[in-house]
């Protein structure tokens, strides 16, 4: 929903402040929610109820509930603030595929979400996300992201070989102290044409020379620091 509003505010104007009638109703809708034998006729009417929809736990609650028809998750889904399309993204009840669209759309929102709400996503969301955010503008917020216990090998190493994965966020992934001791991070560190000389010969040393040569073949080092390492490779075989 972020600067949209409720998903209620895009067919209504906004309301007087909830009364204590509609606070009940809101409790009761929630309490309905909880129930797992609804059928996704009943979810669909409450979809409808622009009351209920003004309420984001009910948006939220609907939106996960594994019998709600999945063009009415979608279409909530659309209007959810940042916050709750991670937290949405993250429950483990929720379908795969729903999961997957919420990440998205996070996903194409970042480049206009505010730079405490990418701190927060780097910090907390999923995987998805927090490989989008790796080559961020802001190093707080990359550097966040490759702390996110969600994050795998494979996004940190497709994020390096990125053409556009820059020197500042080759040199953390070089001395971070999680992912700098994994061997598929330092052979493709090893590829970056960003990888200080120093901490290319310290990854090329416990490496076999057969692999190593492989490794140079197509990396994009400088040409200095690869003549540097095939001297090394030539004094070690």
């Amino acid at each position: 929903m972020d600067s949209e509003g409720t998903i209620a505010d895009t067919v209504s104007s906004p309301g007087p402040e909830p009364t204590p009638r509609l606070n009940e109703d809101l409790a009761l809708a929630l309490a309905l929610l909880k129930r797992r034998d609804l059928t996704p006729d009943t979810l669909e009417q409450l979809g409808q109820d622009p009351a209920a929809l003004k309420s984001r736990k009910v948006c939220v609650a609907l939106a996960a509930h594994p019998r709600t028809p999945r063009h009415l998750a979608l279409r909530l889904l659309r209007h959810f603030y940042s916050a709750d399309l991670m937290q949405f993204a993250l429950r483990p009840t929720v379908a795969a595929d729903l999961k997957h669209f919420a990440a998205e759309q996070l996903v194409t929102r970042l480049p206009s979400v505010t730079l405490g709400e990418r701190l927060m996503l780097a910090r907390r969301a999923s995987e998805n996300v927090a490989a989008a955010l790796l080559l961020d503008k802001e190093s707080r917020v990359s550097q966040t992201a490759l702390n996110n216990a969600r994050l795998t090998e494979a996004a940190v190493i497709k994020a390096i070989m990125r053409p556009n994965a820059g020197a500042a966020f080759v040199e953390v992934v070089c001395h971070h102290p999680k992912w700098s001791f994994r061997r598929e991070i330092r052979l493709a560190l090893l590829r970056s044409r960003h990888t200080p000389l120093a901490r290319a010969l310290e990854f090329a040393r416990n490496l076999p020379p057969p692999l190593l040569r492989d490794v140079l073949h197509t990396s994009r080092l400088p040409e200095k620091s690869k003549s540097y390492l095939r001297t090394n490779l030539k004094e070690r075989s």
